[in-house]
């Protein structure tokens, strides 16, 4: 069995919650690297963004920040899977100046 086959059968028996944690592990050990986040000119004002979606980063902050869970995001955003969210409180750690930016800029239009 190879490392990555052994990997997979031990992340296949974790919990939600524990993968979400070793999500947000892997993450920080990528440094600037976020998979799950892009940036596009031409979509969302060139704001950072959850793969496959038009859902800004900033906004899942900003509804965090306004008392949202975890749960009540993903029922607002079917788009939206546990591992996105996870994704996105990563970058939001890693790049707090920028999103602090983008709410500010968008609470003032």
């Amino acid at each position: 069995m190879s490392r990555f086959e052994e990997a997979e059968r031990l992340v296949s028996s974790l919990t939600p919650a524990e993968k979400a944690q070793l999500l947000r592990q892997i993450a920080s050990q990528l440094g600037d690297s976020f998979p799950g986040v892009e940036t596009s000119p031409d979509v969302c004002g060139g704001a950072p963004r959850i793969v496959r979606t038009r859902i800004p980063v900033w906004l899942l902050e900003q509804a965090r920040r306004q008392g949202a869970r975890e749960p009540d995001l993903l029922r607002a955003y079917p788009s939206l899977r546990a591992d996105d969210l996870a994704t996105a409180w990563a970058f939001v750690d890693s790049h707090a100046d920028l999103i602090e930016e983008q709410i500010g800029e968008n609470e003032a239009a």
